[in-house]
């Protein structure tokens, strides 16, 4: 249970990057599947042959950023549809994880890593490590929050909300998109290489379906815990990725088979898109999507208030 904790706050990390794209630029990006695995990579290289693991997660954000540059590129620059641009950076990136690692598979397990401090101390696995995971990772939740609430982000905003109008006001949106991208794989490539010192290893395969988890972690966490502001919002996709990481080792503590994950994952993003719009949910006191606050009901007009109306209109004939 702990180890799906500590883990659902890594992938918060990924959840507050496909925020990014997915809320606030409003972009379907499927970048990611490649530049996670791209940050994983280039940190494992880096690590196994002596750089400093605060070092080589720095270059693996840096891989996730570069690579989110391209896809804003061919999707601003190239005039390439933006699922379209997405899905062919993420092709490139395969072969160019193969050559990063140059093998299907790196191991870390004899090596340091940014968990060894707490390995070491044998606190893996315990509240101490949650805690602090959790800190570092409010650290770059309260950056995003700051970040949004520059002209800069404002613009951002913006651009994934009505991409005429502010071009209308002089804002290049080609800019605004580009950069959003960067960041948003900056923080993927991040997760990736967080992820890979944690597990003890990079492998080609391990972003293969990343960006369902990562919309799962958004919608059910934004679902459950609401987005009526943006520091309300980007806590969300964090607690959502915990939540999802809770119910997959739940899923698995029942007896479900681990190929049927994919399955699971789907089915909760379905039923937090849909289980606000049943009727039957509608009857009871619920939740706004975009409110912290129940939605008030308008009351209905007294007897009396009605047959003075109809007094008055009756003195008038």
């Amino acid at each position: 249970m702990f180890g799906a904790l500590e883990l659902g706050l890594i992938y918060g990390v990924m959840a507050l990057g496909v925020y990014l794209t997915f809320r606030v630029l409003n972009f379907p990006d499927l970048t990611v599947d490649g530049s996670f695995t791209t940050g994983a990579a280039l940190a494992a290289m880096l690590i196994t042959n002596g750089v400093n693991p605060v070092i080589a997660t720095a270059a693996g954000a840096g891989a996730g950023f570069v690579a989110g540059i391209i896809t804003g590129l061919l999707y601003t620059k190239g005039h390439i549809d933006g699922l379209l641009a997405g899905i062919l950076t993420m092709i490139a990136l395969w072969s160019i994880n193969l050559r990063i690692m140059g093998t299907s598979n790196l191991g870390l397990l004899r090596t340091n890593t940014v968990f060894s401090p707490l390995g070491d101390n044998n606190l893996l696995g315990t509240w101490a490590s949650i805690i602090s995971i959790f800190a570092g990772v409010l650290v770059l939740k309260f950056i995003v929050d700051w970040f949004l609430s520059t002209d800069l982000g404002l613009a951002i905003q913006a651009t994934g909300d009505n991409g005429p109008m502010i071009r209308s006001f002089g804002v290049s949106t080609d800019k605004t998109a580009i950069l959003t991208l960067a960041i948003s794989n900056g923080f993927v490539g991040l997760c990736g290489a967080l992820v890979a010192q944690y597990n003890g290893f990079a492998e080609i395969s391990m972003g293969v379906g990343l960006i369902l988890t990562g919309l799962a972690s958004v919608i059910l966490g934004q679902a459950v815990f609401g987005q009526s502001r943006i520091w309300i919002a980007t806590l969300a996709v964090v607690l959502g990725a915990v939540l999802y990481r809770v119910i997959i080792y739940g899923a698995l503590a029942v007896g479900l088979d681990p190929q049927d994950m994919r399955l699971v994952t789907a089915v909760l993003v379905i039923a937090a898109l849909l289980l606000p719009r049943w009727k039957f949910l509608k009857r009871l006191p619920s939740w706004d999507l975009k409110s912290s606050r129940p939605k008030p009901k308008t009351p209905a007009p007294e007897p009396a208030a009605a047959g003075a109306t109809d007094r008055a209109v009756g003195s008038t004939k």
